[in-house]
């Protein structure tokens, strides 16, 4: 798995966080191929802003957003993905706002770094074929986050 970070914003403070393990543990999960590579931007509320209204025409900031690339594009998941392939598969890009997520946590009882890392794990999600458009897809959806954050903290915990 090639996990690439870019830190446009807080860099000093992010960079110390274990979110590479974190989007390992959940591709693996997902059974993403080992040729699979993802980009994490951290950017600041005026970027995602700007994403935001070019990309979903809404204005404003949001916490996170995804862009698929190769992807998940049906229910067979990654099983025709060719593992063996030297060519990288190229998930997407994940962009999240480590602002909104920080102002997001007293809404949602989280410490930051609980919030980083619902809004990673969704964003991971999302290029590996989950949605939340409806109600259902969002209740499978949000079960798949508990379960894997639920996992990942217990094993963060015994370490």
């Amino acid at each position: 798995m090639d996990i690439q970070f870019n830190y446009e914003y807080r860099e000093d403070e992010l960079a110390k966080l274990s979110l590479g393990e974190l989007a390992e543990f959940v591709l693996e999960h997902e059974e993403c191929p080992e040729n699979t590579e993802v980009s994490i931007s951290f950017v600041d509320n005026d970027r995602i802003a700007e994403l935001n209204e070019s990309y979903r025409g809404i204005a404003g900031p949001t916490d996170v957003l995804s862009f698929e690339c190769d992807g998940a594009e049906d229910d067979a998941g990654f099983a025709d993905v060719n593992i063996e392939c030297e060519t990288v598969y190229e998930l997407g890009d994940i962009i999240i706002a480590p602002d909104v997520a920080e102002a997001q946590c007293a809404e949602y009882g989280n410490t930051f770094i609980q919030e980083l890392s619902l809004l990673l794990t969704h964003g991971l999600l999302h290029l590996c074929g989950y949605d939340h458009m409806t109600d259902e897809e969002a209740e499978v959806m949000e079960a798949r986050e508990k379960e894997l954050l639920s996992e990942w903290f217990q094993m963060e915990f015994i370490r």
